[in-house]
């Protein structure tokens, strides 16, 4: 009981300092916790966003994120919202779509000219918080439109009333007076360690509980192996206080509606592209499992569940999660959206990088990971390509023997098919194709897009921001995009795909990346007996997934035919494997960047790999870093301060 009195007292000494230093013609209605963010409420918003530094100066005070939120009363109704802001905004700008956010007080207007709508130091959208009291919000129109963000979408704004209720009582849970003075930090494994695969590291101070992703293990189907160890006693559901998702690849967000299903009403924090891309593959996840007839652990309620909850957060913006800790994400360069955590516990206290899977060096696709931390004395990094053999060819080397490979087979009359993940990888050979097609030093043929690449590519495109210097550039201010090449044809419905297997020679991108189930089966299954063809694998092979197993050169598989029976497949059909295009970095990379961390850390925990590699690697970094480093295992617990 003191401890709510306490939390109501600082809420009201908060409250009343706002109040006495904001404009009383802005009309605050009241301040609400919205998650890591103080709201204020004011009948004239357009008052406190023209005269921004007041707000400012009440941020550095109370050391506390504010945002201003429109007084639902004062709000036109969406239908006239609409009509207002259409009217106040020139044809020229092109909107191509209006959408509210009524949890927020938000109208988020989509344009293929946003310079147009913002107006002149921002004139039209003072107009617009003027007129409609809404809080505009301006989005360039993407080219290619994403199912998942418009569903996305659709879904909070049905659900507006329950949104609110989560933010409110994420803020309150932030913002509880600690109980605790900082310390006693610990770091306990419940997935990750010494494998590849749902990685899941929990991190507690007296006072908090953050998890560092939920992933699955993809090649495992004994739910001991393939969830993370929730068993610990270092496990406590209710006393979770935030999950942290670094990306969207399911051995690191996999497993989160199963929080849900089982209790968990607390938030998840990650990248806008994460939760559009974690909300797609989490569906696929439970598509392919009912297709497989496995009875997945959670369903579309739960995955519903982690969409309610999620709070995207931009790079480089710190933010409170727990009353002790602060997260800031960073690039990792290993997907869109992909980040580093870096965890902020206490006053400057103890400092902690979470750089999940990541890539230290520029692609066609992304920029290289971040490197720079205001502090850091823990370090948690992956390890996937740490072996003393790992060291991947250079990009363009990478690129050429890819299209070697290609042209090879168009030459023989056989057919290409490459499975990649439907995130980055795919994004990554497209680029490569498309490029290599124009130039004239790839063979030009049919390039077929299968699964959910083409949904995966849209959502590339809704962020641009995020993408490399390049392909941003081009996107933003040439208007090409390289994803709507005139080689690519993508395969909107399953009945075509017999004429592609059939057909003429091609390539054909396909998931899923480890033969593991979608599309790519019907083609694997049709193609592996004839020697005139290739598979090439891009992407890493988990142990006991069917992809290693022909990547290992294994000589038939059993697979299930369009019957149902079970059937034998000979595999004649050329395997080729060229590593430099992996999202991971590989050994002398990871070195590299272990070793350049600005600032140096402490310790280091060398996990995400397989055993011998991890052990190599930490062995190496020990001796030259001179820096402390560790191998753990599942289920251990490490005392950090």
């Amino acid at each position: 009981m003191a401890r709510n009195s306490n939390k109501d007292r600082d809420k009201i000494e908060i409250s009343h300092y706002i109040l006495e230093h904001v404009p009383r013609e802005a009309e605050v209605t009241r301040i609400e916790y919205e998650g890591p963010m103080l709201a204020v409420y004011t009948k004239r918003p357009e008052i406190l966003v023209d005269q921004s530094n007041i707000v400012a100066e009440i941020v550095g005070v109370i050391r506390k994120r504010i945002v201003i939120r429109p007084t639902p009363s004062v709000r036109l109704p969406e239908t006239e919202a609409e009509k207002m802001t259409r009217e106040l905004i020139a044809p020229e700008a092109e909107i191509t779509d209006i959408n509210f956010d009524p949890s927020l007080g938000g109208i988020i207007i989509e344009t293929k000219k946003p310079g147009l709508v913002i107006g002149r130091n921002g004139t039209v959208l003072q107009e617009i918080i003027k007129k409609t009291k809404w809080r505009p919000r301006v989005l360039r129109s993407p080219p290619i439109r994403s199912k998942i963000v418009t569903h996305m979408r659709h879904y909070l704004h049905s659900e507006s009333k329950e949104r609110e209720r989560i933010l409110r009582t994420v803020g309150e849970r932030i913002f509880r007076p600690k109980a605790y003075e900082v310390g006693d930090i610990r770091m306990t494994v419940l997935g990750g360690a010494r494998e590849v695969g749902r990685s899941a590291f929990l991190i507690k101070t007296r006072e908090s509980s953050v998890l560092l992703d939920c992933g699955i293990n993809p090649g495992s189907r004994r739910p001991f192996e393939a969830f993370p160890r929730f068993d610990s006693p270092e496990f406590q559901i209710d006393e979770l206080d935030a999950v942290v998702i670094s990306h969207a690849h399911l051995d690191h967000c996999g497993l989160a509606p199963f929080l849900y299903k089982y209790g968990y009403d607390g938030p998840i924090y990650c990248s806008a592209p994460t939760s559009n891309l974690m909300t797609m593959l989490q569906l696929d996840y439970l598509d392919v499992a009912n297709k497989q007839g496995v009875t997945p652990h959670y369903d579309q309620k739960d995955v519903r569940e982690c969409v309610l909850h999620t709070i995207s957060l931009r790079f480089g913006v710190v933010t409170d999660i727990a009353p002790d800790i602060r997260l800031t994400l960073h690039n990792s360069g290993h997907i869109l959206g992909a980040a580093m955590a870096h965890l902020h516990i206490g006053e400057g206290l103890h400092n902690i990088v979470y750089t999940s899977d990541y890539k230290f060096a520029r692609t066609m696709l992304l920029e290289a990971a971040a490197t720079a931390f205001p502090r850091i004395e823990t370090v948690i990094t992956e390890s996937t390509y740490g072996g003393h053999d790992d060291f991947m060819p250079s990009r363009v080397e990478a690129e050429e023997s890819l299209t070697h490979v290609i042209n090879e087979t168009l030459a023989r009359k056989g057919k290409v098919l490459i499975p990649v993940p439907a995130v980055g990888r795919a994004q990554e050979i497209m680029l490569i194709i498309d490029g290599y097609m124009k130039r004239g030093l790839m063979k030009e043929a049919p390039v077929f897009i299968e699964g959910m690449i083409s949904e995966a590519t849209a959502i590339h495109t809704a962020y641009p921001e995020y993408l490399s210097r390049e392909v941003r550039h081009n996107i933003l201010h040439e208007e090409v995009n390289p994803f709507q090449s005139d080689y690519f044809t993508i395969v909107e419905h399953p009945s075509v795909r017999q004429g592609i297997i059939e057909g003429e020679p091609c390539i054909v991108l396909a998931t899923s990346g480890m033969l593991e189930g979608g599309p790519v089966i019907e083609y694997f299954k049709n193609w592996a007996d004839n020697e005139k063809n290739t598979i090439i694998f891009v992407s890493y092979q988990i142990e006991g997934t069917l992809g290693k197993r022909v990547q290992k050169g294994v000589n038939e598989v059993t697979m299930m035919d369009n019957e149902g029976k079970i059937a034998v497949v000979q595999v004649k059909m050329q395997v080729e494997s060229i590593e430099g295009f992996s999202g991971h970095s590989d050994r002398r990379q990871l070195i590299n960047y272990l070793t350049h961390l600005s600032p140096k850390p402490e310790r280091i925990f060398v996990c995400h790999g397989e055993k011998q590699k991890i052990m190599n690697m930490a062995g190496f970094l020990g001796h030259k870093a001179g820096i402390s480093t560790i191998v753990p295992g599942i289920l251990e617990t490490f005392r950090l301060l």
